[in-house]
């Protein structure tokens, strides 16, 4: 395997605050990888440098070996990469379907001109947009749901529902956030089951934040860890779980 994501001596200071200190990691493609850490170690403002809502202060950051740390978000994930947020985030007075499809990229109905030039291929594009949003439900477990306002889902559900509007973009390589927070036992099986079952059948590369330790140990190919803005250390699952250095700073001594 390959690097797909390459980040070299990001780091990011508010104030006076380095909440990213000269941090680096490597993502090779086809893997899941984690990063975790104390809250406050900078995983998410980490994760924000990456997918460009945030602009290092100094360092780079490779996507596929092109530079993306001075892309805006939207340029980022048409470059192939695309996130979740810790909390799940929805159109909650739209329907479940129709904020999978306002995520389609290349929709010729956003420009003016093809709304009235280009009838056809807009009602085309429309019909494929809806049958592939209403496939990533079905893939999600959420179909059933389809016509139901995003506001009325459950968080577990909420968070099904971020994944499928970020696989109608196509993504190379999706940051997971917490993916597991605030989920129940049966819906975290689930997420579990998507993201192993995506990377085996669509080759997707993922980037995980969790402290959800069960779910590092059985679906992480490779894990960093980051504490005060640094990474600390980095491993195999197992080889993480027993170093000294990541017991002291995170684990503790239960396990």
């Amino acid at each position: 395997m390959s690097a797909l994501l390459e980040v070299s001596g990001v780091s990011k200071a508010f104030g006076g605050v380095r909440a990213v200190d000269d941090a680096s990691l490597s993502v090779e493609e086809g893997s899941i990888t984690a990063l975790i850490g104390p809250n406050g170690a900078g995983k998410s403002t980490l994760f924000n440098c990456i997918s460009g809502f945030l602009r290092p202060d100094r360092g780079q950051i490779a996507l596929a070996g092109r530079r993306i740390e001075r892309l805006p978000p939207h340029a980022i994930v048409h470059a192939g990469l695309a996130r979740t947020f810790q909390t799940a985030r929805a159109l909650t007075r739209l329907t479940v379907l129709d904020n999978v499809r306002l995520a389609a990229p290349s929709h010729p109905g956003e420009c003016l001109r093809n709304l009235i030039a280009r009838r056809g291929a807009v009602r085309r594009r429309e019909a494929q947009v809806t049958e592939e949003a209403f496939r990533l439900l079905r893939l999600v477990r959420l179909e059933d749901y389809a016509d139901a306002l995003a506001g009325t889902l459950s968080g577990g559900q909420r968070k099904l529902l971020d994944l499928a509007r970020i696989l109608i973009a196509s993504p190379r390589l999706i940051l997971l956030d917490e993916p597991m927070a605030g989920v129940n036992p049966a819906l975290r099986e689930e997420l579990l089951a998507h993201v192993l079952d995506l990377r085996a059948t669509r080759g997707i590369t993922f980037l995980v934040i969790e402290h959800d330790l069960a779910f590092v140990m059985r679906a992480s190919d490779h894990v960093f860890v980051m504490a005060e803005g640094r990474v600390l250390t980095e491993g195999t699952p197992e080889e993480v779980r027993r170093d000294e250095r990541v017991i002291d700073a995170y684990l503790g001594t239960d396990v």
